[in-house]
């Protein structure tokens, strides 16, 4: 098992439009592709008020190649994302970190 530590910086005002585009149209999208998703974050002290940070649960890097490469060419999910920026982009940066369980892990 490998996950995906993934950090957004909204775009300046967008943050509530980001986690509302997560909520209503993204999560769905993850659930018809199996990206497993572990848990949403936003800061409650220290880090940046305008972050969303989570983390996804892949069988290994094929499967998260895979899984990614599907989302990404979704018509249907391109077009829902094209909607929810007709105002302006929501997301001025992403990091993706990829990270492997040590042997003494609880979440393996």
């Amino acid at each position: 098992m490998i996950y995906e530590l993934r950090t957004y910086e909204a775009a300046p005002g967008k943050l509530g439009a980001l986690n509302a585009r997560f909520r209503d149209v993204t999560l769905a999208y993850f659930e018809q592709y199996g990206i497993e998703v572990v848990g949403f974050w936003t800061y409650a002290h220290g880090g940046w008020s305008d972050h969303l940070v989570y983390m996804l649960a892949f069988e290994d890097m094929a499967d998260k190649d895979a899984k990614w490469a599907a989302f990404g060419t979704d018509e249907g999910r391109r077009e829902a994302f094209a909607e929810s920026e007709k105002d302006g982009a929501l997301i001025s940066r992403i990091r993706s970190d990829i990270m492997r369980p040590t042997n003494y892990s609880p979440l393996r």
